[in-house]
């Protein structure tokens, strides 16, 4: 068994800025920077088999290098229950037509279709309970924040182990977006 996510990896120069956001937020265990990524598509658990099944379906995807930005924070959860700290992700139609080809990608692997609508953001921290008037703060403090534009030319699928220090990411495979000339 190997535990799988589909993400865009994001550039250490961004990774370092979106790190030097970190603090203010009591009991939130904060992503270690290098593991900064956003996710396209979480897979979890599954075979070896499968993982092969679903590297030969992520190969036949075709969709164009483009450009990301990266605008504002914000949380999942009411603040007082607040499950995750994000970097936001500005609207972007490519991005968007990319993860739906990922997307048919992993159904086309035989594995189950997602079960909740892709939100395009970064996780920075995973709070617990944390008092809402410092993830208020936080989101307030940092509303303001901007990375970009990121070049995208490649997709990753990662393998996921978790540990008591965090969990640990290894990029399995890479898959090159087309550069139109």
């Amino acid at each position: 068994m190997i535990r799988l996510f589909i993400a865009l990896s994001i550039p250490e120069s961004v990774q370092l800025r979106l790190s030097s956001l970190y603090g203010g937020v009591p009991n939130a265990r904060w992503v270690k920077p290098e593991n900064l990524h956003l996710t396209l598509r979480f897979i979890g658990e599954v075979e070896n088999g499968a993982a092969d099944d679903l590297d030969a379906a992520l190969s036949g995807i075709v969709a164009p290098v483009f450009d990301l930005c990266i605008s504002g924070v914000g949380h999942f959860g009411k603040a007082d229950a607040a499950r995750t700290l994000w970097a936001g992700i500005e609207t972007n139609d490519a991005l968007n037509q990319l993860q739906a080809k990922v997307e048919s990608a992993v159904v086309r692997a035989g594995l189950p279709a997602a079960q909740r609508r892709f939100l395009p953001h970064i996780t920075l921290a995973r709070p617990k309970r944390s008092p809402a008037n410092r993830v208020e703060q936080f989101v307030a403090d940092h509303a303001g924040f901007h990375a970009g534009p990121i070049i995208i030319d490649h997709v990753t699928l990662y393998s996921s182990f978790l540990s008591s220090s965090g969990a640990i990411y290894r990029p399995e495979a890479e898959y090159p977006l087309t550069r139109w000339e």
